[in-house]
């Protein structure tokens, strides 16, 4: 009943997370359609003012002086670039995505300072949508926690929560319920609960795999390089049919593999980069 009851309520979740999640990252066609539309019809406005103008000064014969005509096209112009200027500011500050209107929620709520949350935004994407797989949401939130190692400054993952939930009630707003409330929120919440398991974690791990590294001898490097591929071929022995070089082939990409580990800590997006 148990297995059923988990199975049912998650599933219902995670496609209530999947479909509004894929409306919010719509919404900017539409942001732009909108604004496209009203640019135009600001851009027919000017263009018939202008006619307007010209007409009138033409039914006049032009009998005043040249100057008048002159005074009044150039203040034609000048309402017509004002237009779009404004327009122009108008399509600028509308968010056309989730991540602008996070950044604009962000701003508004007083978190324009906490640079932490963009670090956090840029994978958001990611964990969304691997929220069915939990092994790959475990993974983006190990990626995660060691980027915000290197964060120098204080980290309250509630904050992202607010912000995020005020963003996305904002661009689904038709649809936005008591059930997307629940549905994020428990998103939110496993991923509040894996991030604060590894905060602080990083930087020890860190300095004791370095101590390791350098601490090893050449027995010890050998030994090392065979038991990689004894535990490896031993969990996945398809791979003894690709891993056919030299041992000094072998042992070079151990070497490599070890250099990656560390690296995985020095530089975690970079090296995620080069892994993809």
């Amino acid at each position: 009943g148990a297995y059923i009851y988990i199975r049912r309520e998650y599933a219902v979740r995670i496609k209530i997370i999947n479909s509004s999640w894929k409306t919010a990252n719509n919404k900017a066609a539409d942001f732009m359609d909108v604004e496209e539309e009203a640019a135009a019809g600001e851009g027919e406005e000017g263009e018939g003012g202008e006619e307007g103008e010209e007409g009138g000064m033409k039914d006049d014969g032009m009998t005043s002086n040249d100057v008048f005509g002159k005074q009044k096209n150039g203040d034609v112009t000048a309402s017509g670039e004002a237009r779009e200027a404004a327009a122009r500011d108008a399509s600028m500050k509308v968010p056309t995505s989730f991540n602008e209107m996070f950044m604009f929620n962000g701003a508004v709520m007083g978190f324009g300072s906490s640079l932490w949350m963009g670090t956090i935004l840029e994978q958001f994407d990611n964990m969304v949508m691997n929220v069915a797989n939990s092994y790959r949401l475990q993974e983006e939130c190990d990626v995660l926690a060691l980027t915000l190692a290197k964060y120098k400054g204080e980290i309250n993952l509630g904050e992202f929560k607010a912000v995020m939930l005020a963003s996305m009630r904002s661009l689904v707003p038709k649809d936005w319920d008591t059930d997307h409330e629940v549905a994020w929120t428990w998103l939110w919440e496993n991923i509040e609960r894996m991030l604060t398991t590894l905060m602080g974690k990083p930087q020890v791990q860190e300095k004791a795999l370095e101590r390791l590294i350098m601490s090893l001898t050449e027995d010890a490097v050998n030994y090392l390089r065979r038991e990689v591929y004894k535990r490896f071929f031993a969990l996945a022995p398809a791979g003894q049919d690709y891993f056919k070089q030299s041992t000094t082939r072998l042992y070079w990409i151990a070497d490599k593999i070890v250099e990656m580990t560390i690296e995985m800590y020095r530089e975690p997006k970079k090296m995620v980069e080069d892994i993809s």
